[in-house]
C-alpha cells in the first residue's frame, strides 16, 4: 500500500498494528479453537507490542436520543475508538457484517474489524467504517 493511500485511511496505523497481532495470532495458533482462546491470545499479543485494548467492553446502544438499558459487548475496544470482534465460524457472512456495522452505528464508533480464526485454510478479516 502506497503511504498516500495509507494515510487516507482512518486509524491506519493502528489498524495495521492490530492486524499484525491478530495474524501473528493466527500464525501461531492456526484454526480450530474457541474464541476465547483466540481473545486471551489476541490479548496478550496486543499487550505485548503495545497496542492499548480493553476487553469485554459494554458499550451503550442509542436509540433516537435515548440510551438503551441494553448494552452490547464488545470484544474489544482498542486505542479507545476502534471495535474489534472475533469470530470462529467457518467463513465470514453477511450477518456477522451486519452485526457489526449495528454495533458501530448504535454506539457511536466509526471504525470496526472482524477477525474470522476459524477458516481452517486462511485468516480472514474485514474493515468497516461508518
Amino acid at each position: 500500500m502506497d503511504t498516500k493511500a495509507k494515510s487516507d485511511l482512518l486509524f491506519a496505523d493502528e489498524t495495521y498494528a492490530i492486524v499484525g497481532a491478530a495474524l501473528d495470532v493466527r500464525n501461531h495458533l492456526g484454526a480450530g479453537f474457541l474464541e476465547a482462546v483466540y481473545q486471551e491470545a489476541l490479548a496478550l499479543e496486543c499487550r505485548t507490542r503495545g497496542i492499548p485494548v480493553k476487553e469485554q467492553v459494554e458499550l451503550p446502544i442509542r436509540y433516537k436520543d435515548t440510551v438503551l438499558v441494553k448494552r452490547y459487548l464488545a470484544d474489544f475496544v482498542a486505542y479507545e475508538k476502534i471495535i474489534v470482534e472475533l469470530k470462529t465460524v467457518p467463513e465470514l457472512t453477511s450477518r456477522e457484517t451486519a452485526q457489526l456495522l449495528n454495533y458501530l452505528k448504535a454506539s457511536g464508533y466509526r471504525l470496526g474489524l472482524i477477525f474470522n480464526f476459524g477458516h481452517p485454510k486462511r485468516f480472514e478479516w474485514k474493515r468497516f467504517v461508518v
